[in-house]
Formats: C-alpha cells, structure tokens, sequence
C-alpha cells in the first residue's frame, strides 16, 4: 500500500524525532482496519517507538493528530498503540485503482534481488501412474515456480524421474509373467495404468508367496516382509532382474525400454492436463552412478573416511546428523550417493543462485543431511540449498497405498472433478441451456478447483482433500474466486452493450462508500502479497488473499448497483473499480497455474 497521506506521514515523524530526516530507512506499512473498527486502514505505532525510541503511545498520538488534519483523511483515531484512519474516496482510489497497472509492474522484484531459480518437482516413478499425492507436489512445484517467475526470478523447472531399481523391476516381472503380451492399444488402458496394474500384481503374488513361506516355516513369522523378500521366488526373481539390468542384458533392457515409453506416453497427458512444464528432465537411469567418483575423492580429501569392512562413511556427528554410509562395503552406492552426483550436475549445468527441492516431510532428515554433505565437501552454493517440504494428503477414506492399488489415481480424480464442475454449472445456467463451451469451461472449473484446495494450506500441513467441497462456487475455493472473475466479465459484458466500457473522465470521489474503498485498499495490497509469498515458498498466501479480495467484492456486489446505479459516471466509476478487481484476482490465479473461464 502506498497512500500520500503516509509519505507525508513519515516526512512528519522523521522531522519532529529526528532532526531532518536522520531516520529515513524505513517504510510506514499499514493494515486493513479490523471489522468491527471504523476505518479503512490501520497504522501500527510500536514500529516507531522501536525507530525513534519513544513510546508506542506518544507515536500513536502524533501520529493521530497529524493524519486528523491530512487532506486525504476524513478521520484518524488513535486506539491505544494503533491508529485508525479513514480516508476520502478520492485519496484511496487515486493511490490505488486508478495506479493499478503501473502498480502490478512494480510487483516485478528490484533487479539487484534477482536470482536464478532451480525448482525440482514432480519426481515419479516409472512403475505406476501418479496419484494424488503425485498432484500436490505438481501443484506446489509448478505454482512456486510460476509464482517466482511472476515477481521477476529466472526459474529454471526440473523434473528426476525414478525409472530403475527394484520397484521397476517388480512390475517387469509381473508383466512377464501375468500379462500375455498385452500393450496399451490391446488392452486400451494407459501406458502408465497398464504398468501400475502389474506393479500391484507383483505385490499380491508376494504375498501370497510370503503366506506359504511362513505357514510352512514356523521361525519366520516374526520375521518382517523386508527381511524376507529374498527368500520368496518372486522376489528373488525381481532381485536377478535387477543385476541383469544392471550388467546391460539386452532382452532386460529391451523391457525396460518398452514398459517405461508406455509409462512416458502417460505421464505426458497427465502433465499436459495440468498444466505442468518442466526446462529439463533428468533419468535415474542416467545419473544413478554419478557421485561414486565424488565420494573417493572425499576419501583422498579426508572429508569421508573408510571403515574396515571397505564402506565409505561421513561423519556429521557435530550437525547431529549422526554418521552416514556413502558407499557400502560392496562399493555400490546409496540414494545419497546418487543425489550428491545429480545435485552438482544440475548445478554445472545451470549454473543456478538457488536449487529448491519439493518432497514430502518424510525426507527431511534426507535434505538436510545431503546438504551438510555437501557443506562438508566445501562447496560454496551449498548454503542456498532448500528443501520445500510439504505434508501428505489423506482422504475421507485413509492413507494411500500404492501397492494395494488403494491410491487416488491422478486421471481418475481429474475426471471425477471435471463431472461435478460441470453437474455445478449446468444447475447454473438452468435445464436447457447447455453452454457451448460446457467442457472446456468444465476443465478449467474442475482442475483450477483442485489446484487451489492443495495450495491454500501452508504446505507443510498434512491435509483432507474432499472434492465435493473443493468444487463449490461458496467458500474458501478456487471456483468462488473464479465466479467473483465471471460475474465481473458478465457486467462488463452487459456495460459494452450499453455503450459503459469508456475509462475516459473517471470521478474516483463519488465512490466513496466503506465497500468501494475496502476493494481499493485490498488492491493496494496485491504486489506485497506477491512478494512475500515468493519469498516464503509459500503459495497459500496468496490464496488466502484473493479469496478475501474475492469475499470483499461480493460484499460490494451485495450493497451496490453497478449498472443501475444513479448515472452515468458512478456507473463507470464502479465498472472502474469491477473491473481492476476482476484483473488482480485473474493475475493471481494465473500465478498460481490457474486458469479462469469467461463466464460460470
């Protein structure tokens, strides 16, 4: 917020407390006034005391009678630290509305904070299609990257997809085993569901085989099913496929090859549903191997040391991180190794001023012992290392498990969220009338809803997802942001045909209403919001505010006429005021990857 009566505000403090402006490294940040207050916006004095060193009362007091006798002011009360200002009409939307555009630019971060941003996300593995949880990390990687890129940093997205390793060669053997040469045009199934299909075939062959071995075997029944993978066929068979793999069979590999472009093919229309783009894409396959090189040359360096049986340890007891193998006794490496390896690949390849990492909370303790690893290593950028970690999704129903198929598949939830946006409409627009956009209009209603339910929760809260209340047009949802931008396309669409579009001879003083200044003053606040959700790592900030700017407006909506309002410049002083709400609420989706419909 930037409103004249505040600059002059801080000329006056500067002035009076110290000497001619000795304190001028300071900016007077005010608040919306609390409800059931009187006033536009709030001034808290505390600040001030801590600045000139005087009490928060004698700051709050001169502040008061300063702002009581402002031009731009109609009344400042001073409540214990804090004052209370209402402003006139004309001040609030000249500072604001009528400077929205030139403000939205200034959104756009100072040069010198500029920052080249790699934001890995996504991460899949090649051995079943992706679910829910899949959908949240989509969602914060995509919104983050698209939000910072929005105030000004140059964000480069990565994606490491998980396409080896024992959990793909699980659902290789089920499929050689169970699936009789069936593909994806055979069976008409998606290359990714065809391959999770065998995936969870793998799982229910186990265990059945498991049952057998215990039943017959009264010693392994306290024995877990880890401890005994290796000793049922089909896990030993999955064990062998592996080490083929890795020893470059051909018929392993041709496998390998076939059932992860199936695989692919699906990830890409799941991808393309949502609206998620990645610069780079790097393969387990491909990296897997890097990082062994770095950790025998931490031994040489003496950063890692070697323990009798030949394993390659770091000690980072003084981080209270404990000791940490890098290398087993056999010389095959761990996940850690890996992530050493592919984490100083992406940065010799992009060169970048921060890397962000969005995984669950369950790789905390993983995070932040590969960045000590790397703090250890001497590396200079590892201090701008960040793990986004965001908490899981449950449903009504529990947990997900992708190995009993009990997930809620990515495909299957956008459909089902699809069909209740377009059940919501059509009740609407009436029996009848069958808009002729209903399913893309559909689309962008179904999937903004679920985008916006995953993002208005801090991300590192373990969060419901209910998709009956995602997709109401009331509440704290993404289609009653998306409504509020309707119905303001819809008056706006009514005013062209009245001959209303005009922006010529604006009289900003006769909208002087508390609702119309509420909408001003919450517009004011879009760049800071911007900026701060930004910087956080922190989208549901700025959920939070187009829902309340979207709340403000209704609140207009209800008290006000627009086009019936008492001639013809209040009629386009409000269309104004509509229509630079509709701009700042469709800019703040789209900076979440949200779309926005023309019309509900």
């Amino acid at each position: 917020m930037n409103y004249k009566c505040l600059d002059d505000l801080k000329l006056f403090l500067s002035d009076k407390y110290s000497g001619g402006g000795a304190e001028n490294n300071w900016d007077i940040i005010p608040e919306i006034c609390p409800p059931e207050m009187k006033g536009d916006i709030t001034v808290n004095c505390f600040r001030f005391a801590k600045i000139f060193r005087k009490s928060p009362d004698e700051m709050a007091l001169g502040s008061a009678e300063f702002l009581s006798s402002h031009p731009d002011v109609e009344k400042a009360e001073k409540v214990k630290a804090f004052v209370n200002v209402t402003l006139r009409g004309e001040a609030v939307h000249r500072d604001t509305v009528a400077k929205m555009y030139e403000i939205m630019g200034t959104s756009v971060i100072p040069e010198s904070k500029k920052q080249k941003v790699l934001i890995e996300f996504s991460a899949p593995n090649t051995n079943k299609p992706q679910h829910l949880g899949h959908v949240r990390n989509n969602t914060i990687g995509m919104s983050l990257a698209s939000l910072m890129k929005r105030v000004g940093h140059d964000v480069v997205r990565i994606n490491l997809v998980n396409d080896r390793g024992i959990h793909i060669c699980k659902s290789m053997i089920a499929y050689q085993r169970f699936a009789g040469g069936s593909t994806p045009e055979s069976s008409n199934r998606k290359g990714d569901h065809l391959v999770g299909d065998y995936y969870v075939k793998f799982d229910q062959e186990f265990r059945k085989q498991l049952g057998e071995l215990r039943e017959g075997n009264q010693e392994l029944k306290d024995k877990t099913d880890e401890e005994l993978f290796l000793q049922t066929e089909i896990g030993r068979s999955a064990q062998d496929m592996l080490q083929k793999w890795e020893a470059g069979d051909l018929e392993v590999k041709s496998l390998w090859r076939k059932m992860n472009s199936w695989v692919f093919a699906g990830f890409a229309q799941t991808y393309s549903r949502m609206g998620v783009e990645f610069e780079h894409t790097y393969l387990e396959s491909q990296t897997y191997l890097l990082g062994k090189d770095l950790v025998e040359e931490g031994v040489r360096k003496g950063t890692f040391f070697r323990r009798e049986d030949g394993a390659v340890l770091i000690d980072l007891e003084d981080v209270k991180l404990g000791k940490k193998v890098l290398l087993r006794a056999d010389g095959t490496s761990v996940y850690m190794t890996q992530d050493l390896g592919t984490t100083l690949l992406k940065y010799r390849d992009n060169s970048p001023d921060i890397q962000i990492w969005v995984v669950g909370d369950e790789q905390i303790h993983h995070f932040k012992t590969l960045f000590a690893i790397l703090n250890k290593m001497g590396y200079k950028w590892a201090g701008n290392l960040h793990h986004l970690a965001y908490g899981m999704v449950n449903l009504p129903t529990g947990k997900m498990k992708s190995r009993e198929g009990t997930v809620v598949d990515a495909d299957d939830l956008f459909d089902e969220m699809v069909a209740l946006a377009k059940s919501a409409t059509m009740e609407r627009v009436g029996e009848g009338k069958v808009p002729d956009d209903i399913d893309r209009r559909s689309e962008i209603i179904g999937i903004g809803a679920i985008k916006f339910n995953l993002l208005k929760f801090n991300p590192k809260t373990t969060i419901m997802f209910d998709p009956q209340a995602s997709i109401r047009f009331e509440g704290d949802t993404g289609p009653y942001v998306q409504y509020a931008c309707a119905r303001i396309n819809s008056i706006e669409r009514k005013a062209r045909e009245a001959g209303l579009v005009t922006e010529e001879d604006i009289n900003w003083k006769i909208a002087s209403s508390h609702e119309e200044k509420e909408l001003s003053v919450r517009i004011s606040q879009y760049c800071d919001v911007l900026r701060q959700s930004a910087e956080r790592m922190d989208c549901s900030i700025l959920c939070e505010y187009l829902l309340e700017l979207a709340k403000a407006f209704n609140r207009f909506y209800r008290e006000h006429s627009v086009l019936s309002a008492s001639g013809d410049d209040l009629k386009k002083t409000r269309l104004a005021i509509c229509r630079r709400t509709r701009d700042v609420l469709a800019d703040g989706l789209k900076a979440l990857t949200i779309d926005v419909p023309e019309a509900m």
